[in-house]
């Protein structure tokens, strides 16, 4: 008999018969939990995430979830309140505070550049700013003849009040000074303010191989173009830079740029240079002369400055030369008594060399047509003038280099120049060749004065150059060895 029989107790027996009845009627529940299993050692199926799974996990977060929460509550609200913490004040005697300097209310200043053509009433009514203003600070001192002689560029700021009025005027009166009038009352005097203001003045050194032009040469250099007009006008006595130029001439300039404020004004002088064509050396050293007055000086003590002016305009290239032709609008062969300098619409004519105006107006085949006499024996003629210089008239005296007229093609012209003659007891003779004067030089204190200025520059100009010629024949011969 089985022993597992021979134990069962009816007690026993009535749940194994439940338990099967149970499994009967609930076969589909038995089913699916018959893989559950409490013991360790039972077999791991693998897992597979069913409804009940998901119910089961998803209680199970539900209750860490809410047990974090409410233990943090539960033991706040179980805290005792802390007792308070007894204060007590007390008043000290605190030292004054030093006083602080007030800080000035920022001046909103509204500055204007001057324009081309634009005058000082022009701009003073473009600011809403009534006549009689301008005339309190037209009559107001000295110092405002800057303002009379304003330049294309030049800085005028204004200081004006909540209903426009007019509180301040600034301008410059030089670089290196500016002046303030300011307007206390309506009818008393103005309040003048100069102001002192840094100027600095930076030194360059330039050098260059004339290729093809002056312009790309000096460009090289890092020159502007007005600084390479400047290194051309003190040359140009003595060289035609037209014609003149060879490939191969060569030049050592040391000049200077004006800073102000730290800022960039504009460009500066030529202190000295010199300049190598075909062979022949020119020096130019710049130097104040006893009347005060800055010019520049070759290396025995001459001035540079002639009598005349080589070339009396900025030009691009001579289109004509002196002597026999086929004129271009006639069409035959006649002697052209001057030199033709082709250059832009408007450029400025200058005087060739002080004197007194002859003849200003129309001529036959010279358009607009001006002659100047310089002395009992030489005058100059200036033809196809666009228009001429607004305050200038016949009687009126002249200076060299001072502007006269302005290139254009009046008269019988086939294109903007300057025709240019230079006369001799009338007669015309060829600008390009005609022997001036020589200057006398500098004598007795100056000429020590200026020996010892232009030894120092001198020697710092030979030496740039002979670094440069060193630096170029060290090319050479480099490429020398690679051959």
């Amino acid at each position: 008999m089985n022993p597992r029989l021979r134990r069962a107790t009816p007690h026993h027996v009535r749940r194994q018969a439940i338990c099967r009845k149970a499994q009967q009627r609930h076969s589909h529940f038995y089913a699916r939990c018959a893989h559950w299993s409490f013991y360790r050692n039972a077999f791991s199926a693998p897992i597979r995430w069913g409804r009940e799974r998901w119910v089961l996990s998803g209680g199970a977060l539900l209750l860490a979830l809410l047990t974090l929460v409410g233990l943090p509550a539960w033991a706040h609200a179980m805290r005792h309140p802390a007792a308070p913490v007894a204060r007590t004040t007390l008043a000290l005697q605190l030292p004054p505070l030093p006083m602080q300097p007030s800080v000035p209310a920022v001046e909103d200043w509204q500055v204007s550049r001057v324009q081309a053509g634009q005058t000082l009433a022009d701009i003073f009514q473009a600011h809403s700013l009534p006549p009689a203003d301008l005339a309190r600070v037209l009559g107001s001192g000295k110092d405002v003849d800057a303002l009379r002689r304003i330049h294309p560029g030049d800085e005028i700021a204004f200081l004006l009040g909540g209903s426009g009025e007019l509180r301040a005027l600034r301008f410059d009166r030089d670089p290196s000074t500016r002046v303030t009038l300011h307007f206390e009352n309506a009818t008393g005097p103005l309040v003048e303010e100069v102001t002192p203001r840094a100027v600095e003045r930076r030194e360059h050194i330039a050098q260059g191989v004339i290729h093809g032009s002056l312009f790309a040469a000096g460009n090289q250099a890092g020159m502007s173009n007005a600084m390479i007009l400047k290194l051309a006008k003190v040359f140009g006595y003595d060289i035609d830079f037209a014609q003149d130029l060879q490939p191969g001439d060569s030049f050592t300039v040391i000049y200077d740029d004006v800073y102000r404020d730290g800022e960039y004004l504009h460009e500066g002088d030529i202190i000295a240079a010199e300049f190598v064509n075909d062979g022949k050396r020119y020096t130019a050293v710049r130097f104040e002369n006893s009347e005060g007055d800055v010019s520049y000086y070759s290396a025995d003590g001459r001035p540079l400055k002639k009598s005349f002016l080589r070339t009396p305009v900025d030009f691009t290239r001579i289109s004509s030369t002196f002597g026999m032709r086929e004129h271009p609008v006639l069409g035959y062969m006649r002697a052209h008594k001057g030199v033709d300098y082709a250059a832009p619409m408007g450029t400025p004519i200058y005087a060739a060399g002080d004197g007194i105006i002859k003849f200003r107006g129309q001529q036959h085949g010279y358009g607009n047509f001006v002659i100047i006499q310089h002395d009992k024996d030489i005058s100059t003629a200036y033809g196809h003038m666009s228009r001429f210089a607004a305050d200038e008239h016949v009687g009126s005296h002249v200076r060299q280099g001072q502007i006269i007229g302005y290139v254009g093609m009046t008269g019988m012209a086939t294109g903007p120049h300057l025709h240019y003659e230079f006369r001799v007891d009338g007669v015309q003779r060829n600008p390009l060749t005609v022997t001036l004067p020589k200057p006398e030089p500098l004598s007795g204190k100056l000429m020590a004065q200026f020996r010892a200025q232009n030894a120092t520059l001198m020697a710092r100009i030979h030496m740039i150059d002979a670094r440069r010629l060193a630096l170029a024949s060290g090319g050479r011969d480099a490429n020398r060895n690679l051959d």
